[in-house]
């Protein structure tokens, strides 16, 4: 498909260094970039309505294809209009392909060229979920961004093991470029894969890249290696990605994440952080992290964020939110997560106009950033 008719165009606006601006127009809408998805695996940002993400300056979300294909099923969502309408989002949606769940769900799943077969959790029944299902189950639903079936390999994994993660990836990807039956609405994200190999890393980004697909994921990072060699290894991949194509880093991360994230040339993340650690009470504010449960916010009349504008921060105390928290009401992790997703979005907005003002504003911002790194926040897999 050409540019023209891409249901993913990509306009590259500034740079500052590797750093990019941009702007991603979708079928459902325009994405200003660098931007960051709130994940709503089962088609909801836990605690969150699709009002309060609009409000707190999110522009796209992430939905999990393998999670909304067990349960309720592709076929129910288009009945009913369509995961935009059945979710009440009418902005742009990303889907996983289910492909991660080949990773994590991996004592409940076989893998074979053909496809993943898995043992649901929910009914231990067995489904067998290949590209062209994963394919069929995105468009379906009527995303405006479906994301290539993969094989994500563990790590760490021998260069054998990724070299044949990385072929069998290759070949899902075009048994999926095979099965598109709306290109018109529906962009086709390849995802390069390589471990931490970097040669095998610039052989697949290469090999996508003939294929002129809608964007370009970099994934098979945060499944458990360490952070410099997370970003070295993105850093190393990017540059044989297309300028004129968006660029996805999936699973990233901790803001400090994002600025890197960025830095190295990427345009949209996405992770569980920040709605993950609000339910634990972790809450990432302009002063650094913070954990809502320490006895010192007991009698703290002041706001989580002094500089946030969302509704948590202008309208109860530290105080009152440590109170629900300990006191295990629902409400809690609710105020928690839209202040994070809020302080998220308003970060990305500072590093889109960083990158505006150049390498020094944003080597500023990343500084500034960088110092949150050793604060108090709490472990979000607790």
């Amino acid at each position: 498909m050409s540019a023209q008719t891409s249901a993913a165009r990509y306009e590259l606006l500034h740079t500052a260094g590797s750093a990019r601006r941009g702007r991603l127009h979708l079928t459902h809408g325009v994405v200003e970039t660098p931007a960051f998805m709130p994940v709503g695996t089962q088609g909801t940002v836990k605690g969150l309505t699709p009002e309060d993400l609009s409000r707190s300056g999110a522009q796209m979300v992430l939905a999990n294809t393998y999670h909304l294909w067990v349960r309720p099923g592709h076929e129910l969502i288009r009945d009913l209009g369509g995961l935009h309408r059945f979710m009440g989002w009418d902005g742009p949606i990303l889907t996983d392909s289910g492909g991660f769940q080949v990773f994590s769900l991996a004592e409940l799943c076989k893998v074979t060229e053909e496809g993943a077969r898995f043992r649901s959790p929910l009914d231990g029944q067995w489904r067998m979920l290949t590209p062209e299902i994963s394919l069929e189950v995105q468009e379906t639903m009527g995303v405006d961004i479906a994301m290539a079936f993969d094989e994500c390999v563990e790590f760490p994994a021998t260069r054998q093991r990724v070299a044949e993660g990385m072929a069998r990836t290759s070949r899902w990807l075009r048994r999926c470029l095979a099965a598109r039956k709306h290109p018109e609405r529906t962009a086709l994200f390849g995802i390069v894969q390589g471990g931490v190999e970097l040669d095998l890393r610039r052989e697949h980004a290469e090999e996508l890249v003939s294929l002129d697909l809608d964007g370009y994921a970099v994934g098979g990072l945060s499944v458990g290696e360490n952070r410099d060699l997370l970003f070295s290894t993105a850093r190393a991949t990017t540059p044989f990605l297309p300028t004129n194509k968006v660029r996805y880093l999936m699973g990233v991360g901790y803001p400090w994440d994002l600025v890197d994230g960025v830095a190295a040339g990427v345009d949209i993340f996405d992770c569980v952080l920040p709605t993950r650690s609000a339910r634990f009470g972790g809450i990432f504010t302009s002063e650094g992290r913070l954990n809502i449960k320490n006895a010192r916010f007991r009698e703290d009349s002041g706001p989580l964020d002094p500089s946030c504008p969302c509704y948590t921060c202008t309208r109860f105390s530290r105080a009152y939110l440590r109170h629900l928290f300990m006191a295990n009401e629902l409400l809690a992790p609710r105020l928690l997560t839209l202040h994070n997703v809020t302080f998220y979005q308003r970060l990305m907005a500072r590093i889109r106009d960083a990158v505006v003002q150049g390498e020094a504003a944003f080597a500023s911002l990343s500084a500034e950033v960088h110092g949150w790194m050793g604060d108090e926040g709490a472990d979000p897999d607790a």
